[in-house]
């Protein structure tokens, strides 16, 4: 055999080696964990056959605690680019059958390396997380690698989407990668996300928690809101992220994919028009009016199970992906209220740094009130969703279904915070603050005098009602464009994206404002 092909057949050794990660017997520790491997992970997340590897024979340089021995091909994590449904995007997957994914200084080197090509070719970066945390073999230049790919993230943020999947441990300074990205999913019962495990909980505090109740996918979806999707399988979680990247675009400086629309875009739905209760503190469902107006009753939610009084997430107009922010009567009567305030920010923020319009559904009765609620510093988080509609440029259609009450009216993308088109339904009722609650303001004084006190206030609730419970006020003063026929929205919703497409909005020149965190 002459020296090339000896030379071809070392390649094709060496590749097969490094695509075996720790070996056979760590390859099925993994399977009987029920999760897959890094390779395995990628072509399900890939397009058939687009991945394109890199670093595949990089190797760790500690020579500590006997880590010369433990020597594999490729450190730790898979590397590389491919496709979504034909479109560019990067990633990188802890490989937890080597050295149970441990970061160490070279697999930081990899990942910052696959970070810098996303950000120069403009394309989305995937994380894949399943390690134990830093190698402790390697001591700062593990810490120093984690700093160095939080840095990236921190500047790649509103440039390039950045997705993490949680599908292993996720401990320690390794979280703030995931907490940096605009999207974290977790795997239920297989990964976790915690500062401080339970062992040092237990220490500290004296508090006994699982690993499960600390730090679970269940938690972080509806306890701390950390992260924004969760999955059963991880072919379930593959998909979830392919759908995710279908709604955004490549980077800052393009728009998200347009997709050519079957559904009538006058398509009327009569439903609508009885759907807002006589009782006007009585609930029905947003989601059924989001499925009606949106393109074939798609809704891609993000954080479903936290905050449920706000729904967020994305749906298509005429074939245009679009972010939607909706109050939910049916949970807390859609009230406003710390974590609600967070989730709608943050959303609204992301949507806005990616050039996705927003369309805002409005039935909002106030802010929750309570010491519960002052203490945690209600006035910020709502003052965040305030800043982050304010801040947005882009195009922004909000719809008033029913209450748009007080400072919960003015946060949920009004017209003087640049609302583009504000449209109201004839159940509107925008004023500051509910027919009773105002007549025990006005008349406290008058009531007491009355003959009848409760029948007094009655007919003055009954007048206010009149003259403040409807949209025409607001619309006399031109804070709503148009009173509309509910059946009616979806066509005028389209109808106001297409007008708004050339809209062009530049904020005052600064290095970064100083949002109320």
């Amino acid at each position: 055999m002459s020296n090339q092909l000896e030379r071809i057949k070392e390649l094709v050794e060496l590749r097969a080696k490094a695509r075996m990660g720790g070996g056979e017997k760590a390859i099925e520790k993994q399977h009987a964990r029920g999760k897959y491997t890094a390779r395995e992970r990628i072509d399900m997340l890939l397009d058939e056959g687009s991945f394109e590897e890199m670093d595949m024979f990089k190797l760790h340089r500690c020579t500590n605690f006997g880590m010369e021995k433990k020597q594999y091909l490729g450190d730790g994590v898979v590397t590389g680019s491919g496709t979504i449904d034909g479109r560019l995007v990067y990633v990188f997957a802890q490989d937890f059958t080597v050295n149970g994914g441990s970061l160490s200084e070279t697999m930081a080197e990899k990942i910052c390396k696959v970070m810098d090509q996303a950000m120069k070719m403009g394309a989305p970066c995937i994380g894949i997380n399943d390690s134990g945390g830093a190698r402790i073999q390697e001591g700062i230049n593990a810490l120093g690698g984690y700093a160095n790919i939080f840095q990236r993230n921190i500047e790649a943020s509103g440039v390039i989407p950045q997705i993490s999947g949680i599908f292993g441990p996720c401990a320690g300074g390794a979280v703030y990668s995931p907490a940096l990205t605009d999207f974290i999913l977790m795997m239920e019962n297989t990964s976790y996300m915690f500062l401080t495990g339970p062992k040092v909980v237990k220490t500290v505090t004296g508090e006994d928690v699982s690993q499960e109740d600390l730090g679970g996918a269940s938690v972080h979806a509806t306890k701390s809101g950390v992260t924004h999707f969760t999955a059963e399988t991880e072919e379930e979680a593959m998909q979830m992220i392919r759908t995710l990247i279908s709604y955004i675009p490549q980077n800052n400086m393009e728009e998200a994919p347009r997709l050519e629309c079957t559904d009538p875009i006058n398509r009327l739905e009569d439903f609508l028009n009885e759907i807002i209760p006589d009782n006007p503190n009585q609930a029905y469902d947003m989601y059924e009016v989001i499925g009606a107006i949106v393109d074939n009753g798609e809704f891609f939610e993000v954080q479903p199970d936290y905050a449920k009084n706000i729904i967020v997430g994305f749906a298509r107009f005429n074939g245009q992906s679009v972010g939607v922010v909706a109050n939910q009567p049916k949970c807390y009567a859609g009230v406003l209220d710390c974590n609600a305030s967070r989730k709608g920010a943050r959303f609204v923020r992301f949507c806005d740094a990616f050039n996705i319009p927003l369309v805002t559904l409005v039935d909002v009765p106030g802010f929750l009130p309570g010491t519960g609620q002052e203490y945690n510093a209600v006035i910020l988080h709502g003052a965040k969703l305030l800043y982050a509609y304010g801040e947005a440029t882009v195009p922004k259609v909000t719809v008033t279904l029913r209450k748009s009450y007080g400072g919960s009216h003015i946060v949920m993308s009004c017209k003087q915070l640049r609302g583009d088109i504000n449209y109201a339904w004839p159940s509107a009722e925008i004023a500051v603050m509910g027919a009773s609650g105002a007549v025990a303001v006005l008349y406290a004084k008058d009531a007491k005098e009355a003959e009848d006190p409760k029948a007094f206030l009655e007919e003055k609730e009954a007048e206010y009602n009149k003259l403040f419970t409807n949209p025409y006020q607001a619309a006399k003063y031109g804070y709503i464009d148009d009173v509309i026929e509910p059946r009616n929205t979806r066509f005028r919703v389209i109808r106001a994206l297409a007008q708004l497409q050339t809209k062009k909005l530049l904020n005052p020149v600064k290095k970064h404002g100083n949002i109320p965190l």
